[in-house]
């Protein structure tokens, strides 16, 4: 094994030692090769067997295999997004570990699978939903149509060749970047197709919100570890922790168990972050193929859709008290859908509103429960469901709403109601995409770790780099991001944390590394958008 060329200065005084370069091409134990890949088989077999039982509880008749094809080439998609981004994103958790020689890294790959499975599995779900309330909401009511699958292809696609591209030339850049790119793409596109003004296309107070956590994110990771680092210092005179490897041999076991603590928050981190990225569009695929069983929540108790009905009745008298003075005649759906897509209050709004209200109250309270809505109507109680939270999620943001605190409450609790009943993601779903990201780890995970590991500073990492400063403020960010909804990215925390580390410790940075970095980072909105957007058009004429 060759010896890197850089080393790495010791603080306190101590003399400098040679840090041996990892084995990274040592591969899998075949008896672990065999339980990961029985382990693989079992969820196979779970999410099909999940599927077949979720559409024949509702008894529906199979006259056509052919959404279920559509449904299989989606999903295939869908999961192949996941499957990039583990192992583009996912290597960023186990370079430290593995550049500290804390694991092996086939041993820090599986470690690292792991706990990206859990973090996938004990995820809320409110990334992946902020992802998709993003998307146009037209696409999104007819997400079973052609233009609904040009969509869902064209932004996933389009995630994953530019996640293909950065990876091929060791460039840590954000999947969660990406697929924000390409669905702002998506929208600018269906916007100018349709005769409206591009920026109309894309709900540009969530896409701020989102841009300010991943702009915000890599300088958070840079400030935060080199300012760790730096209290370190002054509180922790331990010399050993500020070394880098002597040769090939590991750390002291206190140091190793932190690297590899740290290691396991990232990677669960990870999984229940960007797990998420693409359950809310794997959902959007299942309602659209196969709305009988996915449109509506159909395992939500009876008391809860009892509690639904008091929040319906005292949201229905909040709006209705607002459209005071006009009457809707005729469908009030057009009117809502404008709202939500212009953000404009205008005097139809408050009628219409509370006429879609009271028919969803009606509808629910008609059949009793979501699991007796009957399949030929399903589809349209989830569409009039959804558009209803969405027009009174824009209603909390406008400033001309005219509503008090207690309006607010009330509004805010019948959306709670809304999206139990539409926002859901089954457990099925959470397991493939936790498959997926797993597989994806331990494929494909080198290059970017080499990157990390050997490209972004002068010197070897050390261990209080890599634990302390650059992992522990990535699992605290992305931890935190998880908490609020906001998607953000692992590379870009770890990877400018590493870097935010290796210039307070004065060990300098490659500036090539940086810049390349840098470029990707400016690069994959424009890019991600172009492609989206270009390929949407082309589907859009294909299906």
């Amino acid at each position: 094994m060759t010896d890197i060329t850089l080393n790495s200065s010791m603080a306190e005084g101590a003399p400098i030692q040679p840090a041996s370069r990892p084995n990274l091409d040592k591969g899998f134990n075949p008896l672990t090769m065999i339980i990961f890949f029985g382990i693989l088989a079992a969820g196979l077999l779970f999410v099909s067997y999940s599927i077949y039982s979720d559409v024949d509880a509702t008894g529906t008749r199979v006259t056509s295999y052919l959404p279920y094809i559509l449904l299989f080439v989606a999903l295939l998609i869908a999961l192949g997004f996941e499957f990039v981004n583990g192992f583009h994103d996912t290597a960023n958790a186990v370079a430290t570990v593995i550049y500290t020689h804390s694991l092996p890294a086939e041993v820090a790959v599986m470690w690292s699978g792991l706990f990206n499975f859990l973090g996938v599995l004990f995820s809320t779900g409110a990334v992946a939903f902020g992802i998709v309330s993003l998307l146009p909401v037209e696409l999104i009511l007819q997400v079973g149509s052609s233009a609904g699958f040009a969509m869902v292809f064209a932004l996933l696609i389009a995630a994953i060749l530019w996640n293909l591209g950065t990876w091929y030339f060791g460039l840590p850049a954000s999947s969660s970047h990406t697929l924000i790119g390409s669905i702002i793409g998506v929208g600018v596109a269906n916007a100018l197709m349709r005769g409206r003004d591009g920026t109309s296309g894309v709900d540009w107070g969530k896409a701020t919100e989102i841009g300010y956590a991943l702009l915000l994110s890599p300088l958070v990771g840079f400030v935060c570890a080199a300012v760790l680092l730096l209290l370190l210092k002054m509180i922790v005179r331990n010399p050993a922790l500020y070394a880098a490897p002597e040769g090939n041999k590991a750390p002291p076991l206190w140091i190793r168990g932190l690297l590899i603590a740290t290691c396991t928050g990232v990677s669960f981190a990870h999984g229940s972050n960007d797990g998420q990225k693409g359950m809310g569009l794997i959902m959007l695929i299942l309602i659209g193929t196969v709305p009988t069983a996915y449109a509506l929540n159909r395992a939500l108790p009876e008391s809860q859709v009892a509690q639904f009905q008091q929040t319906s009745e005292a949201a229905s008298k909040v709006v209705a008290a607002k459209g005071a003075g006009h009457s809707i005649i005729g469908n009030p759906r057009p009117a809502v859908t404008l709202y939500v897509a212009e953000h404009k209050i205008s005097e139809g709004t408050y009628p219409s509103l509370a006429v879609l209200v009271k028919d969803v109250g009606d509808q629910v309270a008609k059949y009793g429960s979501l699991n007796k809505v009957p399949a030929e109507v399903v589809g349209n109680t989830r569409n009039d469901m959804y558009l209803t939270s969405e027009a009174i999620r824009f209603l909390m943001k406008d400033k001309e709403n005219d509503l008090n605190k207690e309006e607010v409450a009330t509004l805010n609790a019948y959306k709670g109601s809304l999206d139990q009943a539409t926002k859901f993601i089954p457990t099925w779903v959470k397991v493939a995409v936790a498959i997926a990201l797993g597989l994806g780890t331990m494929i494909g995970w080198k290059r970017i770790v080499i990157t990390v590991g050997e490209k972004i500073g002068k010197t070897h990492l050390t261990y209080a780099q890599g634990a302390a400063s650059a992992e522990l403020v990535a699992a605290a960010t992305i931890g935190a991001a998880d908490m609020f909804g906001l998607p953000v990215s692992t590379t870009h925390v770890l990877s400018s944390g590493v870097a935010g580390a290796m210039a307070a410790n004065g060990s300098g940075l490659q500036i090539a590394t940086i810049r390349n970095m840098v470029m990707a980072w400016v690069l994959t909105l424009p890019a991600a958008i172009l492609l989206s957007g270009t390929l949407y058009v082309i589907f859009s004429r294909v299906f």
